[in-house]
């Protein structure tokens, strides 16, 4: 077995110096105008290169049924948050609408 050799400061900081966080690589959907990771699709609108991948409108949709579910069968009020779910789905489509 051999004996290791010593890493002097100058070594230890060159390797060093690759480890920085570096800034992700963000590009624009073609759609709607919002940025997402490349080669990935975009949360906004649910499409990857111009194709449909996820239904955005239906998943929210089906999510405001499953709050009502829920709040029926707890016997809650379930009106105001299904009521600000469904503003904030307004805001993004308007946004969305906007940037077009």
């Amino acid at each position: 077995m051999s004996v290791r050799m010593r890493h002097t400061k100058g070594q230890k900081g060159n390797v060093r110096s690759h480890h920085a966080i570096k800034a992700p690589r963000l590009s624009t959907c073609q759609d709607c105008g919002a940025f997402h990771l490349r080669h990935r699709i975009c949360e906004t609108c649910g499409k990857y290169k111009g194709n449909m991948i996820i239904d955005v409108a239906a998943k929210i949709t089906k999510k405001n049924e499953k709050v009502k579910a829920k709040a029926k069968a707890l016997g809650k009020d379930s009106s105001k948050e299904v009521k600000k779910e469904a503003e904030e789905t307004k805001v993004v489509s308007a946004e969305n609408k906007t940037k077009k």
